[in-house]
């Protein structure tokens, strides 16, 4: 019980994040993307908050084999750059910056009712089974 209440409070404090940050709002992520546009730049220390933040995160997890919650801790291993890493890598960029919206932003959208989360979301489950078809196991 202990980590599905961790987990709806992480959830909870994230989906809030997004909605006062602004990466909730497309228009608002398509003003920090669009650079033929007047520039917003508020987005970027919203990346940098999150960057700061993981990175404790992340130094405080290397040393560690479980949770506070006693789930065991997996760390990506692989650090390996090849053609899926990139491919997957462009057309996530691609989406972001023509949808304005990425995965954490969506699924506040879908939670609001918002349309634009639910195509998104839709979109994104339906490039997930894609990939899954696809890629050789």
């Amino acid at each position: 019980m202990l980590m599905v209440i961790a987990a709806f409070l992480c959830g909870l404090i994230f989906g809030v994040g997004l909605l006062i940050s602004g990466m909730a709002n497309p228009e608002k992520v398509l003003g920090f993307l669009d650079l033929s546009q007047p520039w917003d730049p508020s987005l970027a220390f919203v990346m940098l908050g999150a960057i700061a933040v993981g990175t404790v995160g992340f130094r405080l997890a290397k040393g560690k084999q479980t949770s506070f919650c006693g789930a065991p801790i997996r760390l990506p291993e692989n650090n390996t750059v090849d053609r899926a890493l990139l491919m997957g890598a462009v057309l996530f960029g691609l989406g972001w910056g023509l949808a304005g919206i990425c995965p954490g932003p969506a699924l506040v959208l879908l939670g609001a009712g918002a349309g634009k989360g639910v195509l998104f979301v839709l979109s994104m489950l339906a490039g997930m089974w894609f990939v899954n078809k696809v890629r050789p196991a």
